[in-house]
């Protein structure tokens, strides 16, 4: 198991080193730059702030400047917010991300798990085509027209909930933003999950388990249900990691202060090194939770081992 690890955190080195590089250069390649603002500044102000950030160098020498500075653990400073560096902008950020991207997954699960299950033991019935219409219509759904909706029928219209802002992360601006983004995940869960139980069900194990006398709980719960979650287990790597740091539409419309709003915000800047720090920082977490999801599978499933 150690080996295995060690080798997959080695291979994630040189997948990390293609995407900063392809990030680096697409930023850099886009129209317009972290100075150029309504207002036109003056040739020799712009000059002085490009020469501050090492923006006048030539693009290899930007680029390998900033290889040097991230090996030492150093995004480099917001070109945008003053007196940031990157580091204390995601440092900010990602606790808000990680709390609202964890409650929106654990919310996931424990509708869209039962719901899988429940499909699929009830296959091709009227509960089964319910289901699965549902999980349709949240996939074809975008959270983009999700959350504004809630947000006027639940913040505005009712005024059960605030419309917007964090508060320090009160349940009730929580609540809203957490369900918009679980919705298409549920929707997902649901249907892997259905198909998965399906499929399993019909195995010569499950026929082996049940000749054997014992009970249809007893067979979904204690036979079944472990090697039909490894789907969802797989899809859960970057399912988590797109929630944590990718909620950028839902940050945004609910004015939450994480990760996936600094991202918009850099990138409509064009601030580069905040763009950069956020990239870098999702792509590790990708490569990190892939390899959790891989280490799971070999408890949810004894077959699997991973020889050192």
């Amino acid at each position: 198991m150690l080996s295995y690890t060690l080798k997959r955190l080695a291979l994630a080195i040189p997948t990390l080193l293609i995407v900063i590089t392809i990030s680096f250069f697409l930023m850099r390649v886009a129209p317009g730059g972290p100075f150029d603002g309504e207002r036109q500044l003056p040739p020799e102000i712009e000059a002085n702030l490009k020469a501050a950030y090492h923006l006048d160098e030539p693009l290899p020498m930007q680029y390998l400047r900033y290889m040097g500075n991230l090996l030492q653990g150093d995004f480099g400073p917001s070109f945008k917010y003053k007196d940031f560096s990157v580091t204390e902008l995601i440092v900010q950020g990602f606790p808000v991300s990680l709390e609202l991207g964890f409650w929106a997954i654990l919310l996931a699960l424990a509708i869209g798990l039962p719901l899988g299950v429940i499909a699929a033991l009830k296959r091709n019935s009227s509960i089964d085509y319910l289901v699965m219409s549902i999980a349709l219509g949240g996939i074809a759904v975008p959270n983009f027209v999700i959350a504004p909706l809630l947000a006027l029928v639940f913040g505005v219209l009712l005024a059960w909930l605030p419309a917007g802002g964090w508060n320090g992360g009160a349940w009730q601006n929580m609540l809203l933003p957490v369900i918009a983004l679980s919705i298409q995940q549920i929707a997902y869960i649901a249907r892997m999950m259905r198909a998965s139980m399906i499929e399993i069900l019909s195995s010569h194990f499950i026929r082996t388990a049940r000749a054997k006398g014992l009970s249809e709980s007893e067979v979904i719960w204690r036979h079944a249900m472990r090697p039909a979650m490894l789907p969802v287990v797989s899809y859960l790597g970057p399912a988590i990691a797109g929630i944590i740091t990718g909620s950028v539409v839902i940050e945004q419309i609910f004015g939450i202060p994480g990760i996936g709003r600094y991202f918009v915000q850099g990138a409509l800047n064009r601030d580069y090194t905040l763009v950069m720090g956020t990239v870098v920082f999702y792509g590790a977490l990708i490569v990190l939770l892939n390899l959790i999801v891989d280490l799971l599978y070999s408890v949810l499933d004894p077959q699997i081992r991973y020889d050192d």
